[in-house]
C-alpha cells in the first residue's frame, strides 16, 4: 500500500510540469491567436495600423511593431509639446505611471506644464530610459516626431494628424529582436506595455485638452 500510494504521488508530481507547460503553450496560443493584435494596436484602425509613417524608415525590418492611437479634441500644435519634452527628469516625464517607471531607476516625473527649455529639440540630442539612450533622429513640427535608441533595435515615433474635431495622434514602436529569448521576452511584456501607453497617451490628450479649453478652445 505504502508502494503504491508513493508511486501515485510520484505520477501527479511528475504530471504538474507537463500540466503547467500545457497551460502555458494553450495561454500562448490564444493570446496569439485572439489578444495579441489589440494588444499591439489598441485604440488604432486597420488603415492606422497598415499606414507607412515618418520615421518607419529608421528600422524597416523590425520583427515587431505595436501602433497605438487617440483622438485629442485639440489643435496638433497644442499636443506637440508634451511630445517633445517627454523623457526623465529634468524632462517632462511620460505622462504614465510614475512609480512604475521609478522602480525600474528611469526618474520619471510626469508634469502638467509645458517645459519651454525643450520646446527646441535638436536633431542628435539624446534622452536616457535607463540603460537605453534615444537619439532624436526625426523632428517635424507638429507632424511627426522620432527616436532611435544607439543600438538600432529600437524607434519610438508619434505622428500628428489633424482633424476636422483635432488632432490624431499615433504612437508606433518598431523593434529589432534577432533572437529567440527576445522574441519571447518581448511577447511577455507586450501587456505590460499596453498599460503603461494607454495610460501616456491618455495623460498627453487631457493635457492637451486641458490646456486649449482654459484658452477658450484655441489650439
Amino acid at each position: 500500500m505504502a508502494a503504491g500510494s508513493h508511486s501515485r504521488r510520484r505520477v501527479r508530481g511528475n504530471a504538474v510540469p507537463w500540466l503547467a507547460a500545457g497551460l502555458a503553450v494553450g495561454l500562448t496560443a490564444g493570446y496569439l491567436r485572439v489578444g495579441r493584435e489589440r494588444v499591439l494596436n489598441w485604440g488604432a484602425s486597420d488603415v492606422e495600423v497598415d499606414a507607412r509613417l515618418p520615421g518607419d524608415e529608421l528600422l524597416e525590418d523590425a520583427d515587431g511593431v505595436s501602433t497605438r492611437a487617440i483622438s485629442i479634441a485639440a489643435d496638433p500644435d497644442a499636443v506637440w509639446p508634451w511630445l517633445v519634452q517627454i523623457g526623465p527628469y529634468p524632462r517632462g516625464g511620460a505622462y504614465t505611471y510614475d512609480w512604475i517607471e521609478n522602480l525600474l531607476g528611469l526618474d520619471m516625473h510626469s508634469v502638467d506644464r509645458v517645459l519651454s527649455e525643450f520646446q527646441e529639440p535638436e536633431i542628435g540630442e539624446t534622452i536616457e530610459f535607463g540603460s537605453n539612450a534615444m537619439r532624436l533622429e526625426l523632428c517635424d513640427r507638429p507632424r511627426a516626431v522620432a527616436w532611435r535608441s544607439l543600438d538600432q533595435n529600437w524607434v519610438w515615433l508619434f505622428h500628428l494628424e489633424r482633424t476636422a474635431f483635432g488632432t490624431r495622434l499615433l504612437s508606433r514602436n518598431r523593434f529589432s529582436l534577432p533572437t529567440l529569448a527576445g522574441r519571447i521576452g518581448m511577447l511577455l511584456l507586450e501587456p505590460g506595455s499596453l498599460i503603461m501607453e494607454r495610460k501616456m497617451l491618455l495623460g498627453i490628450r487631457d493635457r492637451a485638452e486641458r490646456i486649449t479649453s482654459a484658452r477658450g478652445g484655441d489650439g
